[in-house]
């Protein structure tokens, strides 16, 4: 960690930046250590680190949160379940929600043609059926994207030649597959995850905790219905309407079990699902709105800015 600050504060240094913007809990202790709040920062935690750990190392987390927010002008989230998670810890701070956003124009819709032509693309598809229904799961294979509580989800579900597709790389990849019942398809890393969501039926991610997950939002934009476990964001994520349908409790295979097999097998409710969700991502999630909204934070933080704060924040 010493390198990294180090390392921060030479950039700070040589690029004498306005605002100084930390992501995420290792680059974020490392940016507000740097600057002592000597210049405006903006920290955003995308996910708490006192919610990826348990016992004395989650209160040793929590405790930096606390004190680490004397250094931070503005606490960014992603969600407002995850500033609600921040504040009922007792992390003090001025705090400011923006929703994720993902590129609309690279996430396109997709009908039947696509999901053809995406699976056509696919060599790792050439030994399943073309009209075989098929269930992507696009995330780093760690625990906290919850693919081994899919895996024993998958064992429940009982919808005759349906897949399952776990898209992406990480530490637990050689667990995961061992543990995998027969016919689940592991990609490894992947430049380009469009294929696999237009190549998809429904996507799902069971993750243990979030802030805000991006790949429910490209796969919605892309008209593809999507199953969540209800963690930070995901409520906020889904077309008002459909909770029911698309968030399970954390850690629940049961009910995962059950809300993928009730997409599966009811093609209308998956094409309404579908339909709802391509608006609603379509709608809400455009990143040109999320960066003008960051921008326009950066401005009031900067214009805001003077002793009075300098003095609160360099404590």
């Amino acid at each position: 960690m010493a390198g990294e600050v180090a390392a921060a504060r030479r950039i700070v240094r040589d690029c004498a930046p306005h605002v100084v913007h930390a992501h995420s809990a290792k680059a974020g202790l490392a940016g507000r250590i740097a600057v002592r709040g000597k210049v405006p920062t903006v920290f955003q935690p995308h996910a708490w680190s006192f919610e990826a750990v348990a016992g004395r190392t989650a209160e040793l987390a929590l405790g930096w949160e606390r004190f680490g927010a004397r250094w931070a002008d503005h606490i960014l989230c992603v969600s407002e379940s995850e500033r609600r998670t921040g504040q009922e810890a007792g992390i003090a701070a001025r705090w400011s929600v923006i929703h994720n956003g993902i590129d609309l124009d690279r996430f396109r819709p997709g009908g039947p043609a696509d999901r053809t032509t995406a699976r056509a693309s696919l060599p790792l598809l050439d030994a399943v059926a073309p009209e075989a229904l098929l269930v992507v799961c696009v995330g780093r294979l760690t625990r906290q994207k919850g693919q081994d509580v899919l895996l024993d989800a998958w064992r429940r579900v009982d919808v005759p030649g349906a897949r399952l597709v776990l898209v992406g790389d990480g530490p637990d990849r050689a667990g995961l597959e061992g543990a995998a019942p027969a016919g689940v398809l592991f990609t490894g890393a992947s430049a380009d995850v469009r294929p696999w969501i237009h190549a998809a039926d429904v996507v799902v991610l069971p993750s243990r905790w979030e802030g805000m997950a991006l790949a429910p939002l490209e796969a919605m934009a892309c008209g593809r219905p999507v199953v969540l476990s209800e963690v930070g964001g995901a409520r906020e994520s889904v077309p008002p309407g459909d909770e029911d349908h698309l968030l399970v409790p954390p850690e629940d295979p049961v009910a995962l079990a059950a809300s993928l097999t009730a997409l599966l097998t009811d093609p209308e409710l998956r094409e309404a699902v579908s339909r709802r969700a391509l608006r609603h991502a379509r709608a809400a999630f455009d990143v040109r709105r999320t960066a003008g909204a960051v921008a326009g934070l950066y401005q009031e933080i900067v214009s805001l800015s003077g002793p009075t704060m300098r003095k609160r924040t360099e404590r």
